[in-house]
């Protein structure tokens, strides 16, 4: 599994990092995954994660490498899905901000459950986790903002807008959505990898 993980990261690592569109964007949008891999790294043998939670990440990391390589407003495929269902942007963003709720839900829940921070009722948790996810996905947004302020023009492919007016909210919606339906679909599952650990 470590072997597969580590194979398919540096795969699509090196993939992404071969003609970017934009290489300034290849880094901004690549950098989140490196910090992270620098962290599991380090945590590896100390504070090992459930298998859910690494596919999650490598997931995340995938995501954001594909973003890198082609800009988050022009990934091919939903070029095309722009084009088949007549929408207005380039969408791939959102997959990006979903997945930016959806994976740190997984990881908050499982430092908050292993680290004994939450101990009250499952309703509490899961307030304390969706907070989490909307404190992290405003606090990305501000660095989107402030690297757009100290950059200029250079940033626009990392910011990602294209044109629309509202999409620091979505962005933060979408996050909120992906961090829900991790909740949702796989607290039952996760805690079942969790007990194993424990």
């Amino acid at each position: 599994m470590k072997y597969l993980w580590l194979g398919l990261f540096f795969v699509v690592l090196l993939w992404s990092a071969i003609e970017p569109k934009d290489q300034f964007t290849w880094f901004l949008e690549v950098f989140p995954a490196l910090i992270g891999f620098v962290l599991i790294v380090l945590t590896y043998k100390k504070f090992p994660l459930t298998p859910l939670l690494y596919t999650l990440i490598l997931m995340h990391m995938m995501i954001l490498m594909v973003g890198g390589h082609y800009t988050y407003a022009e990934v091919p495929l939903f070029d095309w899905i722009k084009e088949a269902l007549d929408q207005s942007r380039n969408n791939y963003d959102k997959v990006g901000h979903f997945a930016q709720g959806f994976v740190p839900a997984i990881l908050a829940r499982e430092l908050l459950l292993r680290k004994k921070i939450v101990q009250a009722s499952k309703i509490w948790l899961n307030y304390i986790i969706l907070s989490i996810v909307l404190a992290f996905s405003a606090f990305y947004e501000l660095i989107e903002w402030w690297v757009a302020l100290a950059t200029g023009e250079d940033a626009e492919a990392f910011l990602g807008t294209q044109g629309y007016m509202w999409d620091t909210q979505s962005d933060m919606m979408y996050a909120l959505i992906g961090g829900i339906s991790a909740l949702l679909l796989l607290s039952r599952w996760h805690d079942k990898q969790l007990k194993n650990i424990y």
